[in-house]
């Protein structure tokens, strides 16, 4: 059941969109929660680094840190340290602090005071007495502050903060550090927030997103549903005259049941073909067979009345009929013509020498050209054209081959009554003769023809037929040139 559903492409393409979709959603909702958490702790810095600098303002305009205005410790935690790390003031109910210079939450006591008389004998860092020289009475605020996070805990209650540290030197307390923190509990809560949305969200999304796709692949893969169903029922009932639907749209699927159709009329067309074929093969073998039993049974009974001519003519027949047949059924099965080189003005003339004598003379134009094929093939070829011009020449039969260009040229033309134009591609259909030839057979089967058309084809070529100067029909094979060594 397993396999069965994952062998589906409905089910394949729906997880994969599902899968693409949520790695997309994860690498998107990461990216938001980064880039939300880095806005909010960036805000939180600023807001820190602001708190700070406003301690610092004060502190370096001559406020005492015991007398500074600090803000709520709850929102913005704040401590003054000095440079032996004591802390001179700090944000009221401030119980515990981390992530700072100090983790002390309650200033010294008592106080260091303005006159620096806790500093050691009164005199200020410069070797001065007392406090009432202004040339000391400013600060000097550091440009840049520092950043941390840490936690604090104010009047019971803890939280995350940002903190900020900036330096203060030159004061009359020395050089003093400034820390302030800005509550994270917006960037938690917002964070938060954000990631119980998406982890509602995305599975519901991703649901969508599966049941979306399950239904269009659905929708898009009926047709194909459709063909398959019927290709199906055509192999059950090996009725190849029935087509599959084609869907009415411009897409692949439309184009495949095309293809399919076509390809299901071809092979109506070459199962009829066969048919017929074999039809007319049984006809034509059935007529020399029962002549040579019939002269056979006659000359059993009747020696002297045995037509020995008429027996060897029909044996003839026979032999030559199943040979065509053989020769066609090699071709149909894809038999490879060869590589041999072969000179079709050789071959041509070899054809002639071996023919007896008939009533009509066969001129001849003959140029060396050499091809690459089968010689036997060839030769079956070159015999079937002379064989139908002499039969249906009136005088005379003229042959030809010449090179011409990369193709060698043999025609055959004869001064015959011709080929009409509308027949002049159906003679080379099996086992048709026409009317008027048929009239005049002296024993074809209808196969020349169309065993030497495909030849032609099958060795890179064609054969075509036109009328002739003399009035009869012209034969032209044309078969590429064999490349030179």
């Amino acid at each position: 059941m397993r396999r069965r559903l994952f062998g589906s492409v409905r089910a394949r393409a729906t997880l994969g969109a599902t899968l693409v979709v949520a790695v997309a959603l994860l690498a998107a909702g990461a990216a938001v929660l980064l880039a939300l958490r880095s806005n909010l702790t960036d805000q939180a810095s600023s807001e820190a680094e602001s708190s700070a600098r406003k301690v610092a303002v004060s502190i370096a305009t001559g406020t005492a840190p015991a007398a500074l205005e600090l803000p709520d410790g709850n929102d913005t935690p704040v401590q003054v340290v000095d440079g032996a790390g004591r802390l001179l003031a700090a944000s009221e109910d401030l119980e515990r602090i981390s992530g700072t210079g100090s983790s002390a939450v309650k200033p010294v006591s008592p106080p260091v005071d303005d006159d620096g008389g806790d500093d050691g004998g009164g005199s200020d860092r410069h070797g001065g007495k007392g406090g009432d020289d202004d040339s000391y009475a400013y600060g000097e605020i550091a440009d840049d502050a520092e950043g941390g996070e840490g936690s604090a805990t104010v009047d019971g209650e803890t939280r995350d903060h940002r903190f900020a540290s900036l330096e203060v030197k030159n004061t009359r307390q020395g050089d003093l550090t400034v820390y302030a923190g800005a509550s994270l509990s917006a960037e938690q809560s917002a964070v938060g927030t954000a990631l119980t949305v998406m982890l509602i969200g995305f599975p519901v999304l991703l649901g969508v997103v599966g049941a979306v796709t399950w239904l269009m692949t659905r929708r898009a893969l009926r047709p194909v549903e459709d063909i398959r169903s019927e290709m199906s029922a055509i192999t059950a009932s090996q009725d190849l005259a029935r087509r599959v639907p084609e869907p009415a749209t411009h897409d692949e699927v439309a184009r495949l049941a095309r293809t399919t159709n076509e390809t299901l009329a071809a092979l109506e067309t070459s199962v009829e073909r066969q048919r017929r074929f074999v039809a007319d093969a049984s006809h034509e073998l059935r007529s020399p067979i029962a002549s040579l039993r019939t002269q056979l049974e006659v000359g059993a009974a009747h020696p002297e009345l045995l037509d020995v001519d008429g027996a060897v003519v029909d044996t003839v027949r026979l032999q030559e009929l199943a040979s065509g047949l053989l020769l066609l059924a090699r071709l149909d099965a894809g038999e490879r013509p060869g590589e041999a080189r072969v000179d079709l003005a050789a071959l041509a003339g070899e054809e002639l020498s071996q023919r007896p004598a008939g009533r009509v003379a066969v001129r001849t134009h003959l140029e060396p050209v050499e091809v690459a094929g089968s010689r036997s093939q060839l030769a079956r070829v070159v015999g079937n054209l002379l064989d139908n011009a002499q039969r249906h020449a009136r005088s005379g039969v003229d042959i030809a081959v010449r090179p011409e260009g990369p193709w060698a040229v043999v025609e055959v033309a004869d001064d015959g009554a011709g080929v009409p134009e509308t027949e002049r591609e159906r003679i080379f259909e099996r086992f048709v003769r026409l009317d008027d030839a048929r009239a005049r057979d002296d024993g074809g089967a209808g196969l020349g023809l169309a065993i030497a058309r495909d030849v032609a084809v099958r060795h890179g070529g064609a054969l075509t037929v036109r009328s002739s100067p003399a009035g009869g029909a012209l034969f032209a094979l044309r078969l590429p040139v064999a490349p030179v060594t």
